[in-house]
């Protein structure tokens, strides 16, 4: 039984929201401001705080622990994956917002929920079910769509349009320095953008963000991963220290903390008390530069795209098979099984209605982790061995 506080501590607790607001930027989103699309219940958490356990309590949530970051088929305990990516944009974001004097709290959710719809084989992944959704006429495939719709659709958390606004928008690696935020959405607003962004085939969405708390979170999630990569490469003997191009490093650094460090120091002090997030010129095209090195040495490296050709044809053989299955066998099928577990009746019976038998293979897929994908794909095309005696 959930237990209610009285109402003398009730009242307490609202004053300290009300004098949490007040300490605010004029620019910050207020805990007054959350908006939720059904009624719900609320308690001694402020309503952004609430959404931050409710991402971190969710299913979808624990299976951030076998997703890949970048670096996938790698043997080794210190590559970053991306339950520990969302940590470190979450602890980035927080600090800029710290000092900006924004909500940390909404900061928090939305770092946490950023990357929730990453199918396995991280962005590799992403690409080969995007491929898969436009065969069967589904649109694209967009973590950040996914992701919304994972929280919002599939298990219905009931989250905040502030939250989930940030989330869609987080994905700025289309060289956006300046993040204005666009206010005054509505859930009309963002749904309209959540469907042309699931209609969309490629490319970035040009959706921004409706608070500044969204738009650090957006700018965090750079800064979390250039260095970072960087660091994983090194360790994986596919970079050197050295290989770092000399101009970035003169004005980054040539290791994560410096990076980060600085970045984060140029954030502030272009951002304060200003109702947008930037970064000074110089260190702008210094990061776009880093992310340029990046992708020429570490995301396209032939040595860790080995087995690319390989996983693309798993997506597309297990995306078939299962989208067969869905067709055959219906209630019966592995993914209606498997939802039915999950969910309970209510919250199944709302998620499918609606949905094409494509749409909800893709889903599943997107939901899987990098283990679970492998072992699916093992029990459906591999010969068991039985033993008989």
């Amino acid at each position: 039984m959930r237990r209610n506080v009285s109402a003398g501590i009730s009242a307490a607790i609202k004053g300290q929201s009300q004098a949490y607001d007040r300490s605010l930027s004029l620019y910050a989103c207020k805990n007054s401001d959350a908006v939720r699309r059904r009624p719900d219940h609320e308690d001694i958490r402020q309503p952004f705080f609430h959404d931050g356990d409710r991402i971190v309590h969710s299913k979808a949530y624990a299976r951030y622990i076998d997703k890949t970051q970048v670096f996938y088929l790698v043997k080794n305990d210190h590559i970053t994956h991306r339950v520990l990516h969302v940590q470190l944009v979450s602890k980035i974001a927080r600090l800029i917002g710290r000092s900006l004097q924004l909500n940390e709290d909404l900061i928090e959710a939305i770092a946490l929920g950023h990357d929730i719809g990453h199918a396995p084989y991280g962005h590799d992944g992403e690409t080969y079910l995007s491929k898969c959704c436009v065969r069967h006429g589904i649109g694209g495939f967009h973590h950040n769509a996914q992701s919304v719709w994972a929280l919002d659709r599939i298990e219905s958390l009931n989250l905040t349009l502030q939250v989930l606004d940030g989330i869609l928008a987080h994905n700025g690696e289309a060289h956006d320095f300046e993040v204005h935020p666009c206010r005054d959405k509505s859930w009309e607003v963002l749904d309209e953008e959540m469907a042309r962004s699931m209609r969309q085939h490629e490319g970035y969405s040009g959706i921004m963000p409706m608070t500044l708390e969204g738009c650090v979170v957006r700018v965090s999630d750079t800064i979390s991963y250039v260095g970072r990569d960087i660091e994983d490469a090194i360790t994986l003997g596919l970079i050197s220290r050295e290989d770092v191009p000399a101009d970035c490093a003169e004005v980054l650094g040539s290791t994560n903390r410096d990076i980060v460090n600085n970045l984060v120091v140029d954030v502030i002090e272009n951002s304060y008390n200003k109702d947008y997030i930037a970064l000074s010129d110089e260190m702008a095209q210094a990061m776009k530069a880093l992310k340029e090195f990046n992708y020429r040495n570490i995301y396209t490296n032939k040595e860790i795209k080995s087995q690319s050709a390989k996983i693309q044809n798993m997506f597309d053989m297990m995306f078939d098979e299962l989208l067969d299955d869905v067709r055959k066998n219906g209630s019966e099928s592995r993914i209606y099984m498997s939802y039915a577990k999950a969910l309970d009746a209510r919250r199944l019976e709302k998620y499918l209605d609606g949905l094409s038998e494509p749409e909800i293979v893709r889903d599943f897929i997107a939901g899987m982790t990098d283990e679970y994908f492998n072992d699916t794909f093992r029990e459906l095309f591999l010969p068991v061995k039985k033993a008989r005696y």
